[in-house]
């Protein structure tokens, strides 16, 4: 089951990533996580970023790790703002980071880097103003369970 593959304490230590993360960006950082995935993970992905209001930000600069458990299969979607600021490389290392962690199942410690990278990679386009505000929920959110 998707929302039993981090402990209570695992899903706490990530979400405290991504908190920590935004509070340097004005960017959002997201984690979906379902069981399965029955096409392609990165088309899943942007049809999720859009279910999940992540089209809203006002830069354009939200993010989704998407992760369908049961079929193994992960995607990491940038919205057009940050996707313009860097390479189709810096998303394929991210996903390289996630597949190494995970399998071998050090799942909280992949997000974590991940949501860090991320936010690293965000804050350096689009750094924090005191007029930012959390535009998204900083939970995983799930999917099929």
């Amino acid at each position: 089951m998707a929302s039993s593959l981090l402990t209570p304490e695992e899903v706490a230590a990530v979400v405290d990533a991504i908190a920590r993360a935004e509070k340097a960006t004005s960017g959002e950082i997201r984690i979906h996580m379902e069981n399965y995935c029955r096409g392609n993970a990165l088309e899943r992905a942007v049809q999720l970023f859009g279910k999940l209001g992540m089209r809203n930000t006002i830069a354009r600069n939200g993010v989704i790790i998407y992760i369908a458990v049961k079929d193994r299969k992960v995607a990491i979607y940038g919205d057009a703002g940050i996707h313009e600021q860097v390479t189709d490389d810096f998303w394929q290392a991210e996903l390289q980071i996630l597949l190494t962690n995970f399998r071998e199942g050090h799942y909280q410690n992949g997000l974590i880097t991940v949501v860090e990278q991320v936010g690293d990679k965000l804050k350096t386009f689009f750094p924090f103003h005191d007029e930012d505000t959390n535009e998204l929920s900083n939970d995983i959110s799930y999917g099929d369970q």
